[in-house]
C-alpha cells in the first residue's frame, strides 16, 4: 500500500471495478474484484468504506454507457468520496481521453485516484505524466485487441461462421455460428411472404392481420410495416448469408454504422437450409421495388405546391408534408406539419429503442401564404433606395480594384525583343564577341520572362475583377426582377420563397432566392374556415443568415 498522508485522517473511500463481458468466469472476477476491495479498504482503520462501484459486461474504450462509473463520478462531484482506488488503468479506461479528463476533474474535487497495480497515484507530483503513458498503453492494447478480433471474425465469417444472438433473427436460432430453422416462427415468415407477394397485400394490412391473430414478432411488443419489410427483405430466408452489413469504424466508441461497400461485405450463396424459396424470395424483391415511389412520382407530388420541399422543421431539421382536412362546407384545407410528426407522432422511443417523431407545431397554409406575401410587400417598399444601394457596390469594387492596362508591358517586351535584334547584327558585324552576345541574350530573356509574369498576373487579376462586376449586375437584375412583381401568385411565391424553417410559438424564418438576408416573422390568428385571418406581429431580418 503506497504511504498517503490521506491515511492520518478519517477519510472516505471508495473503489471501482469492471469487467468487459458478461460471462460466467468474467462475473465470478467481477465478485472477486469487489470483495478484494471491500477487504482491502476494511484493513484501514482511517478509511471509511463508501461504496464498491462496477460495470458488468460494459467496454472501456468508452464511459457513455459504464451507469457505475458515472454513478461514483456523481458522488465525488457531491463531496462524498475523497480516495478512489481501482485496479489499474485499463480497468478505470481503455480512452486516454476519458482517464485524463475524469481524474482531473476529480482532482479539481481534491479526490485523487489510486492505481494499486500501477503504482500511480494521481495526486501526486509526477501522478499525471504517468498516467498519461499508462493509459496510452492500455489504448493502444484495445486498439490492438479490436484489430485481432476484427480480423478473426472476418476469417470466421469466410468460413460460414454466423455472428449473431440467439434471438436476433425471426425464423432462424442462431447456436454455436450455425443458423437453424425455428419451425414456429418459419410458418409466420412463408405466411407474411405469400400475403405479400401472392395475395397483394401492403406491409400495414399485413402487421395490422398478425397484431390482430395476436401473433406475437420479436424484440418488439407489435408487429409494424417496418418489420415486415425487414423480414421481407433478409436474404437470409432464401438461404443466403450476408455479414459485416454494419462495421465499427472507431474501437473507442463502439458506435457501428451500415456498410456501403458491397466488396467489404461477405456474401454466401446457399448457406444454410432456407424458408422460402428462391423464385418467391425474388418476386418479393420485384414487388418491393415495384411499390415503392419512383423518383418521378416523388418528383411529381413534391413540386404539387408552391412551398413543397421548402418548408424544414425547426426542431429536428425534417421536411413538412401537406396535410388536407375537411371544412364544415366540404371543401378542403391545407395545412403542412413536420413529417416526423406525420409519421410517429410526438417524440417518443419505439420498440426498436430508436428516437422517433417531434413536438414541432404545424402550420396553416394561409397563414404561411400571409407570411411570404407580407415579406414580399413589405420588404421591397423603398426599392429604389435597395437598387442604388446595389449598384453603387459595383464602383465600390471598381475603385477599390482598378483594371490593370497590359498594353504598355506588351510595347516594353517589343523593345526588349527588338534590343536582341540588334545584338545579334552586331554580332553578326563582328562588333561585339560571341560571349558577350550570349551574356546579353540571357538579360533580355530574363526581362521579357518577368514581364510576361506580370502580364499574366494582371490578365488574372482583370478577369477576376470583371467577375466580381458581372456577378453584382446579375445580382441586382435579379432582385431588380423580384421587387418590381405585379401580382401575388402560387407562380411567383414558388418563383422567389428558396426555403421557410418553422419554429414554435407562431415563428417562421423566410429566405428568398437571390436575397441576401432571411427575415423572421411572428404571426397571430384568430378565427376559422372563412373567417381565417392571420396578422404579423414582429418582422425582423436575421443577422448573417446567409
Amino acid at each position: 500500500m503506497l504511504d498517503l498522508k490521506i491515511t492520518e485522517t478519517p477519510f472516505n473511500v471508495a473503489a471501482y471495478c469492471r469487467v468487459s463481458t458478461d460471462k460466467e468466469d468474467q462475473k465470478n472476477s467481477l465478485s472477486n474484484q469487489r470483495q478484494f476491495f471491500t477487504e482491502y479498504i476494511s484493513k484501514n482503520p482511517k478509511w471509511n468504506l463508501v461504496d464498491v462501484y462496477f460495470d458488468e459486461g460494459i467496454t472501456g474504450t468508452s464511459t457513455n454507457k459504464r451507469k457505475g462509473f458515472h454513478r461514483m463520478i456523481t458522488d465525488a462531484r457531491e463531496g462524498k468520496i475523497g480516495l478512489i482506488l481501482t485496479k489499474e488503468t485499463s480497468r478505470f479506461a481503455r480512452n486516454t481521453v476519458d482517464t485524463l479528463e475524469f481524474t482531473r476533474e476529480l482532482r479539481g474535487y481534491g479526490v485523487g485516484v489510486l492505481f494499486l497495480n500501477d503504482n500511480i497515484y494521481t495526486l501526486d507530483s509526477d501522478g499525471e505524466t504517468r498516467l498519461t503513458l499508462m493509459a496510452m498503453i492500455a489504448q493502444e492494447e484495445s486498439r490492438k485487441t479490436s484489430d485481432r478480433v476484427k480480423w478473426g471474425q472476418r476469417r470466421q465469417m469466410e468460413k460460414g461462421v454466423v455472428f449473431g444472438t440467439k434471438n436476433s433473427m425471426y425464423g432462424y436460432t442462431v447456436q454455436d455460428g450455425k443458423l437453424s430453422i425455428n419451425e414456429d416462427e418459419a410458418e409466420i415468415v412463408r405466411l407474411i411472404f405469400n400475403k405479400y407477394v401472392n395475395e397483394g397485400k401492403g406491409t400495414y394490412i399485413i402487421a395490422k392481420e398478425l397484431n390482430k391473430a395476436k401473433i406475437k414478432p420479436k424484440r418488439a411488443k407489435a408487429w409494424s410495416e417496418v418489420i415486415i419489410l425487414r423480414i421481407l427483405r433478409n436474404e437470409k430466408h432464401c438461404g443466403d448469408l450476408i455479414q459485416r452489413k454494419e462495421y465499427t469504424p472507431d474501437y473507442l466508441n463502439q458506435g457501428k454504422r451500415l456498410n456501403s461497400k458491397p466488396e467489404d461485405m461477405i456474401c454466401i450463396r446457399d448457406h444454410h437450409e432456407p424458408i422460402i424459396e428462391r423464385n418467391l424470395w425474388e418476386r418479393a424483391q420485384e414487388e418491393i421495388k415495384k411499390r415503392s415511389p419512383s423518383q418521378e412520382t416523388k418528383s411529381k407530388y413534391s413540386n404539387r405546391y408552391w412551398c413543397s420541399g421548402k418548408l424544414i422543421c425547426g426542431k429536428c431539421g425534417k421536411k413538412y408534408v401537406i396535410k388536407t382536412y375537411p371544412t364544415k362546407k366540404g371543401g378542403p384545407q391545407h395545412a403542412w406539419r413536420c413529417h416526423g410528426a406525420a409519421e410517429h407522432g410526438a417524440k417518443k422511443v419505439n420498440a426498436f429503442g430508436e428516437e422517433v417523431g417531434c413536438n414541432s407545431s404545424s402550420i396553416n397554409e394561409k397563414v404561411l401564404t400571409t407570411c411570404v406575401e407580407y415579406v414580399l410587400s413589405n420588404v421591397f417598399i423603398n426599392k429604389d433606395e435597395i437598387l442604388n444601394e446595389l449598384t453603387g457596390e459595383i464602383n465600390k469594387v471598381v475603385s477599390n480594384s482598378e483594371f490593370i492596362d497590359t498594353s504598355k508591358m506588351v510595347l516594353k517586351m517589343e523593345e526588349i525583343c527588338n534590343k536582341k535584334k540588334k545584338a545579334i547584327d552586331l554580332c553578326v558585324q563582328g562588333i561585339i564577341q560571341k560571349p558577350d552576345l550570349v551574356m546579353m541574350n540571357k538579360a533580355y530573356d530574363d526581362e521579357i520572362e518577368d514581364i510576361q509574369q506580370q502580364i499574366v498576373h494582371a490578365s488574372e487579376k482583370n478577369a477576376i475583377l470583371k467577375s466580381q462586376v458581372n456577378i453584382i449586375n446579375d445580382y441586382i437584375n435579379e432582385v431588380r426582377n423580384i421587387i418590381e412583381f405585379k401580382q401575388k401568385s402560387e407562380k411567383v411565391l414558388e418563383g422567389f420563397l428558396e426555403k421557410a424553417i418553422i419554429h414554435d410559438d407562431n415563428c417562421l424564418d423566410v429566405y428568398l432566392n437571390k436575397f441576401p438576408f432571411a427575415f423572421r416573422l411572428k404571426h397571430s390568428t384568430t378565427g376559422r374556415g372563412n373567417t381565417f385571418n392571420t396578422v404579423i406581429t414582429d418582422i425582423s431580418i436575421l443577422s448573417g443568415s446567409k
